[in-house]
């Protein structure tokens, strides 16, 4: 594969994200700004891009999304989960709220 391939790649992932993130944020603001891990003013900002706006940052070659899952360790326990498909998500969640409260806990301590 090309680097130009990638690049297209990348920016058609950006640009899905983008317009994903902006109806998620539409329909549930709270909910997304949890599942996007993004604060007030970042959801603000995204729902206020225009068309031209969300092409232009799609458009970057590198990507705007990334893995929640900060370590190996934690991905691990969500791709080796040996619980039922209806739990599974429900563990997905309370491991990536855990995580981001542990995030925050360790910011104020410092």
């Amino acid at each position: 594969m090309s680097q130009t391939s990638f690049l297209d790649e990348i920016q058609e992932i950006n640009l899905a994200y983008l317009l994903l993130a902006q109806r998620l944020l539409a329909e549930d603001r709270e909910a997304a700004m949890f599942r996007l891990k993004v604060d007030s003013e970042l959801a603000d900002l995204i729902v206020s891009l225009n068309a031209r706006q969300l092409t232009k940052l799609a458009r970057n070659n590198q990507l705007i999304c990334r893995l929640s899952q900060t370590s190996a360790q934690q991905l691990r326990k969500l791709t080796e989960n040996p619980r039922d498909q209806g739990l599974s998500g429900l563990h997905a969640s309370l491991l990536s709220a855990c995580e981001e409260f542990e995030t925050l806990a360790l910011g104020e301590t410092e």
